[in-house]
């Protein structure tokens, strides 16, 4: 995917949820804790630094959450 494009989805939500070739899993992107270069994603986690191609990622989202997945509903 396009740094640029990601970047932006990222400013604009505070947080991105992708999907990486490599991983079976999503990833949570947080503005806080993300950095996202022109060929690489920089991700810091509470045991350590991910790092990942720019080119790997094959989709990304806005991540909500509703009051029913808090069980406030």
């Amino acid at each position: 995917m396009d740094q640029e494009d990601l970047q932006a989805m990222l400013e604009e939500n505070g947080e991105l949820m992708v999907l990486v070739a490599e991983f079976d899993e999503p990833l949570e992107l947080h503005l806080h804790d993300t950095d996202i270069g022109e060929e690489t994603v920089r991700l810091e986690l509470t045991d350590g630094v991910l790092n990942f191609e720019t080119d790997a990622i094959t989709g990304a989202w806005l991540h909500t959450h509703s009051l029913s997945d808090l069980g406030l509903d």
